[in-house]
């Protein structure tokens, strides 16, 4: 198979998502039989392609792009709701979730030839874009090769979630500051955070109303960590520095795309604080805006219903 960029694309030839997740919970082992790995942009890379529930259905399909650190399982327990009237796919990115993480600088322009070459490896050419966190930064670099003819595929409207669009407002985590302390480079065997560990940094991004635990989330924790996910963090984390670096080319394609946008952001996000909302809704008055009370920087993890709710509304325009 050939994608527009002229890349071969294709099944990987290395283990399958199932090998990848052994060892893990039953919840990741469920999530990796949902999907099959692709080798995309030359890594492979874990692909989950839901079909619409309602064959009859000719709604464009839905991409879900995750952030950082953790993966297409933050849509685990979502997709099927979202695949209900149309094709909803989702991928990890390479370095995260069962995806390969090899030692190598992780760009943006990286991520975006990943959701590249896998639109037209599955043959969608029209789309909705949903995105999280750093997704709504591959979300911007893809907007804008989209503007600029590089991305031939129809996109008929956007959600936006919890991300630091505007880097100069993102109250960094203690935990993001080490990291981007750090060398570029792998840690040694043993440094990185376990599973456990990972889980308690992602509560503590939470509403401080949230019934969720760390024993909630270690599974995220889980995929973080697999493959030797956990010492690539400090590799990962740098799309902070190319989003300071490149803000006006990736924000700056998420305010002036001509598709519909809605924003649908948590509150209580003590990262991505809601006066990017603010900015952002200044930038795009047009924006259809849902502000989710009592909920963080996960919407999907925290209130499940809520946030369907509101990306429903956002999708239907």
């Amino acid at each position: 198979m050939v994608t527009a960029m002229g890349d071969a694309v294709g099944d990987a030839t290395g283990p399958t998502a199932t090998e990848r997740a052994a060892g893990c919970s039953d919840p990741v082992r469920a999530w990796a039989e949902r999907g099959d790995m692709r080798t995309l942009a030359g890594h492979d890379v874990f692909v989950v392609d839901v079909a619409s529930a309602d064959p009859a259905s000719d709604r464009e399909a839905l991409l879900l792009l995750h952030g950082f650190p953790t993966s297409s399982f933050d849509y685990a327990g979502v997709i099927d709701a979202l695949a209900v009237d149309r094709r909803v796919v989702t991928a990890d990115f390479v370095g995260f979730g069962l995806s390969d993480k090899p030692d190598r600088h992780y760009t943006m322009a990286l991520q975006a030839d990943v959701v590249v070459e896998l639109t037209a490896a599955l043959g969608i050419d029209r789309l909705a874009l949903l995105s999280h966190d750093m997704g709504d930064t591959v979300g911007g670099e893809l907007l804008a090769r989209h503007s600029e003819g590089g991305w031939p595929v129809e996109i008929t409207r956007r959600v936006v979630t919890n991300g630091s669009i505007y880097i100069d407002l993102a109250q960094l985590t203690d935990g993001q500051q080490f990291l981007l302390a750090l060398p570029d480079e792998v840690l040694a065997d043993g440094l990185g955070p376990d599973a456990t560990a990972l889980a308690a940094s992602l509560v503590a991004t939470l509403s401080p109303a949230t019934s969720l635990t760390v024993a909630d989330l270690v599974a995220h924790g889980e995929l973080v960590a697999a493959l030797g996910g956990a010492g690539v963090l400090p590799r990962t984390i740098r799309y902070i520095e190319e989003r300071r670096a490149n803000e006006r080319r990736f924000t700056g394609a998420i305010e002036s795309h001509p598709s519909p946008l809605a924003v649908v952001w948590g509150v209580d996000d003590p990262i991505a604080v809601p006066a990017m909302v603010d900015a952002l809704r200044a930038a795009r008055p047009n924006a259809a805006v849902t502000l989710l009370h009592q909920v963080g920087h996960y919407p999907v993890l925290e209130d499940r219903e809520r946030w369907l709710d509101a990306v429903r509304a956002g999708l239907a325009g």
